[in-house]
């Protein structure tokens, strides 16, 4: 028994893979910009990315702090600059987050996203000094936006539901923020080349339209550059569905490149059919390399582009074979997958951490973009679904993704909305719970279950 039991743990530690991004200083990327400038929007999708690809990442809202230390909000007269109470307060709000920041750094965080207005080279000097004395890296990130158009539509899309405006309406909201933003613009201070020479920041015009890098340094804030670079806020629409049943669904085997069933034929002809119904605009396919993806658009006259990154997850000596089969032959490896499964890589394959890496390229083009279909396989559309929904590296690789199903995703403020769209064509249920004993395999993956 002890004999088997190292032999496990050896399997585990052999098959579950080095880390993809590593951070050797941990980074506070403090945010800058008057309010209603997406600052927020920045923070929250910022945090979103890093931790999708591996680095630990936390916002921390310096409005949440102020609320929590007064009372109910009253009025824009909170932030007239000449209220010294309120600034008062203001400034403890704003080092009672950096000390949580510095906390939350030392017991193993990575990147520190502070949101806040730090409006003035005297605030934005205070995080300087008490942040670089730590020893920690800082970046600043100022978002900059001159179209009045953008900056209503942020007061009455996010403003509007925020716990400062609770039973107020809309108008009232939106008259007491733009006075709000006035008190702000008598004290701004943009981010400046020469006063502020050697601060590392980066300025975004209008939520993407022009970008302006100074001084940045090291792979992350190299990576937060490229990654900022890509966002927009065009209204747009991302469609995920899997490809239709393949004979290989049939047959319970995993990977493969194999031909639709007569099942996954009549998905791809209903998902035609109901892409052509929603008329969308500019509308581009994007599948994999693989027959089944590619069948399953054949029908749509539309631009499609072929993306090896997409291509399913690579089983590696497991390619084609059954869960079962993978049992028999492989126990010790098919126990390990389910002990970790985001980290795990089959042998000469692949992880889930390593699918995370090889669809960040995809990711990138997806900001990019406007409408797109994405035609892709399970363990992709649960990576990319991770990124969309904010999802966790343990809760990753268990997100169904069914047959037969499209995942419409309609970007808002802060987040996504989802709908599930199951079109009435029957398939196999490929997926596989996170089993409470590692190794375990339901009843309905052997092999009486096939043949029924």
């Amino acid at each position: 028994m002890k004999r088997r039991r190292s032999q496990f743990q050896r399997a585990i530690s052999q098959r579950i893979g080095e880390r993809v991004n590593y951070v050797n200083s941990p980074h506070v990327i403090a945010m800058v910009g008057l309010p209603a400038r997406g600052k927020t929007y920045i923070s929250k999708k910022l945090s979103r990315y890093l931790n999708w690809i591996g680095i630990n990442t936390k916002v921390f809202n310096l409005g949440e702090y102020r609320r929590h230390a007064t009372t109910a909000y009253k009025s824009h007269d909170f932030f007239r600059p000449d209220n010294q109470q309120a600034m008062a307060l203001r400034t403890q709000c704003a080092l009672e987050a950096l000390q949580d920041v510095i906390g939350w750094l030392e017991s193993g965080g990575e990147v520190a996203v502070f949101d806040a207005t730090n409006s003035t080279m005297e605030r934005r000097r205070m995080i300087h000094d008490y942040i670089v004395s730590k020893g920690y890296k800082l970046f600043f990130v100022e978002s900059v936006c001159d179209d009045p158009q953008i900056i209503e539509q942020n007061i009455k899309e996010v403003k509007v539901s925020s716990p400062d405006y609770i039973n107020m309406n809309k108008d009232e909201v939106l008259q007491d923020f733009l006075q709000r933003i006035q008190h702000y613009q008598e004290k701004y201070q943009p981010l400046d080349e020469d006063k502020e020479k050697d601060t590392s920041f980066m300025k975004i015009y209008n939520t993407g339209e022009k970008c302006l890098v100074h001084k940045h340094e090291g792979h992350i804030q190299a990576r937060i550059v490229y990654y900022l670079m890509n966002i927009h806020i065009t209204p747009r629409t991302i469609y995920l569905t899997r490809h239709g049943e393949s004979e290989q669904n049939l047959e319970g085997r995993i990977g493969g490149d194999s031909n639709l069933s007569p099942r996954g034929k009549l998905y791809a002809a209903a998902l035609a059919k109901y892409i052509q119904e929603q008329h969308i605009e500019g509308l581009r396919i994007w599948t994999s390399w693989l027959k089944r993806t590619i069948q399953t658009v054949a029908g749509l006259n539309v631009p499609q582009e072929r993306w090896k990154s997409l291509n399913e997850i690579d089983a590696g000596v497991c390619e084609e074979m059954t869960y079962e089969e993978i049992n028999e032959k492989y126990p010790e490896e098919f126990a390990a997958r389910d002990v970790n499964k985001f980290a795990y890589r089959y042998p000469r394959g692949e992880s889930y951490e390593d699918l995370v890496g090889r669809l960040e390229p995809v990711i990138m083009e997806l900001e990019r973009q406007g409408n797109v279909l994405v035609v892709s396989h399970q363990a992709v559309l649960r990576c990319l679904l991770a990124y969309f929904l904010d999802k966790s590296a343990d809760e990753l690789p268990y997100l169904r993704v069914p047959l037969h199903t499209i995942i419409k995703l309609t970007p808002v403020a802060y987040g996504c909305r989802v709908e599930h769209i199951k079109l009435p064509i029957e398939a196999v249920d490929t997926h596989r719970d996170k089993p409470k004993v590692p190794g375990y395999l339901d009843e309905r993956f052997r092999s009486k279950s096939h043949k029924s």
